[in-house]
């Protein structure tokens, strides 16, 4: 049993799998728009909650929160569940697939026997797309947005993945799919708008003694990498950074492609609602995007201690100091433009 379900790749996994989702049911929306719908852009530096036994850095809200909060916005009703059992988990996995529904997957990356080596870490917030079931072999057929086309894998494979030990959070099995999808989508004009003010707000919001979320983390990361080698020892401040740019470069579309998925929708959200000023807020955290690149590029120098270009701990704080700076005045200033 195969849907037809039209697979593209994607920038980020879970916009991905619900733009596919999305034109499944007949609706069009690019990735873009799913994540500026949703309110996507977040920044957060958790020392509290650990990967790798380092500090968690989020350029991006938490996994999970652009499907409800898209499909809200959008009028889609959809069901989520997690579980503790793994039989019973893909036992109804299989009666919503065989009903004729895709079913989203949260799943830890690692184990993914299709994804090359090189991209296989202790992730547990990666989405995917069951979209058929071969009854001969009993392997599941996968839309994958980190994918070029539809892949394969086994239900041993599968239930290891739903259950992937480590990582940041433990998955229970996690899935999720569309019960029901209005006659057509709301008029957008109105929902764009209130989506860019939301997302202002959850940028600079956070009160100065919450210091770990929207423009506040970036100031926090900025004054905790200023005295890492001093605190951690080389070493381990060391792997600290290489965590913050793994974060950075290498999970989703990274810090710096979130701020230009971003740049992206403020200029579909231009014509949508003929503010032409959005245009000009859309290169300038396309530029914003460039510094988080600079800095990443930086800090991989740092990490990697290589002749001809020397930089410093202090030199990545400064430039995160400026990028913070940066980020609050365009959240305040695109909020009133709105």
């Amino acid at each position: 049993m195969e849907l037809e379900f039209e697979h593209k790749p994607a920038a980020h996994c879970e916009n991905g799998v619900i733009a596919n989702m999305l034109r499944f049911y007949g609706f069009e929306l690019s990735e873009p728009m799913i994540f500026g719908l949703a309110s996507g852009l977040f920044f957060s530096h958790m020392p509290f909650v650990k990967m790798a036994g380092m500090a968690v850095t989020s350029f991006r809200t938490f996994p999970g929160v652009l499907f409800s909060r898209v499909s809200k916005v959008l009028g889609f009703k959809i069901k989520t569940r997690r579980y503790l059992n793994e039989e019973k988990a893909i036992a109804d996995m299989d009666k919503i697939l065989l009903s004729g529904t895709p079913v989203g997957c949260v799943v830890g990356m690692y184990y993914l026997p299709y994804m090359p080596l090189e991209y296989r870490f202790h992730f547990n917030g990666h989405n995917i797309c069951i979209v058929g079931k071969d009854e001969q072999t009993g392997n599941y057929q996968v839309s994958d947005p980190n994918a070029v086309e539809k892949v394969y894998i086994s239900k041993r494979d599968l239930m290891k993945v739903r259950f992937a030990k480590g990582g940041t959070y433990p998955l229970f099995g996690q899935m999720y799919w569309v019960e029901s999808v209005p006659e057509k989508l709301p008029d957008l004009d109105s929902l764009v708008r209130k989506a860019i003010k939301k997302n202002c707000w959850l940028m600079t919001s956070q009160p100065k003694w919450l210091p770990y979320f929207g423009v506040n983390g970036i100031y926090c990361l900025s004054r905790r990498i200023r005295n890492w080698e001093d605190t951690m020892g080389p070493r381990k401040a060391a792997l600290n950074l290489a965590q913050v740019i793994r974060m950075l470069e290498e999970i989703g579309t990274g810090g710096a492609g979130f701020r230009y998925m971003y740049g992206a929708f403020l200029q579909e959200a231009a014509r949508v609602t003929g503010v032409e000023e959005l245009n000009a807020f859309s290169v300038r955290i396309t530029k914003i995007g460039d510094l988080w690149r600079e800095f990443a590029y930086k800090a991989a120098r740092v990490f990697k201690k290589r002749q001809g270009e020397q930089y410093t701990y202090e030199e990545l704080s400064e430039i995160l100091g400026r990028i913070a700076v940066l980020e609050e005045n365009f959240y305040k200033e695109l909020k009133r433009v709105v």
